[in-house]
């Protein structure tokens, strides 16, 4: 795996690290499918119970699109009429959004400084977001003449509300943390210096906590954001089920007795 992306298991949790603080951790193909690999990886190994996705450096979390090698991309597809540079949306932010999202596990990310276009799209992937005081998010795409990917004309309606997030799409911005916070986009504000301790603390909870009732919780939220309220009972009746057989219920319901602390397994 290319050193634009660092990835590391330890006790349970996978963290990922977009490496490349020189570009502002800025999206090209080997950083892309470093990411890919990685968040693929992180979702299917069932010793990682959860995913801590952060950045190097503390001017920016993801920028997103690498413009620089973008343009010779561009070049190269006018010459050769292949039109292969946008098919990265499709080969590569597809694949790790699904990864991020549809992961049976929770998926922090702790955002250190500006996240704009896919970098902005891959944080609302993940099922919480820490925030530095020092950040800021940028939909971005409509100041390069693109419409949006990286999930986000899915996850920021639903984060923000379809009317603000067509006014943030069509009229790009800033928008501080303050403003993140207040709209629901960071889930916690922490100053910048305690962000990467507060990220892990968060996350290391999650990763020794009930993952399958974690998983379950994901599913249920994601159905009923598009299901009606019978078809939502009956989701939860089936989860719930999944949930009570699972050995964690058990270890809490035996903890609970016993009034002590609850040792998860994960399964």
């Amino acid at each position: 795996m290319a050193d634009t992306v660092l990835y590391e298991v330890s006790d349970g949790l996978a963290t990922i690290t977009l490496n490349r603080p020189e570009a502002m951790n800025a999206l090209n193909v080997a950083a892309k499918v470093a990411l890919r690999e990685a968040v693929e990886s992180a979702a299917g190994d069932a010793a990682v119970r959860a995913v801590l996705l952060t950045a190097a450096g503390d001017r920016a979390f993801c920028v997103g699109q690498d413009l620089k090698e973008h343009i010779g991309l561009l070049v190269r597809d006018r010459e050769t009429g292949s039109g292969q540079t946008m098919s990265t949306v499709r080969e590569h932010y597809n694949p790790i959004v699904r990864a991020l999202a549809g992961a049976r596990k929770p998926v922090v990310a702790a955002v250190n400084g500006v996240a704009a276009g896919a970098g902005f799209g891959f944080a609302l992937a993940a099922d919480y977001r820490i925030v530095a005081d020092t950040a800021s998010f940028n939909t971005s795409f409509a100041g390069v003449a693109l419409t949006a990917d990286s999930g986000i004309s899915w996850t920021l309606p639903r984060v923000v509300g379809p009317s603000r997030a067509t006014d943030l799409l069509l009229f790009p911005r800033s928008i501080s943390a303050q403003e993140a916070h207040e709209l629901g986009v960071a889930n916690r504000l922490v100053p910048a210096g305690e962000l990467r301790a507060e990220a892990e603390k968060v996350a290391r909870a999650l990763a020794e906590g009930p993952t399958v009732a974690y998983a379950a919780l994901k599913e249920s939220v994601a159905h009923g954001l598009t299901h009606s309220l019978e078809e939502t009972l009956e989701k939860e009746d089936e989860l719930q089920t999944r949930a009570g057989s699972s050995e964690d219920h058990a270890i809490a319901v035996q903890a609970f007795v016993n009034k002590e602390k609850p040792k998860y397994l994960g399964r």
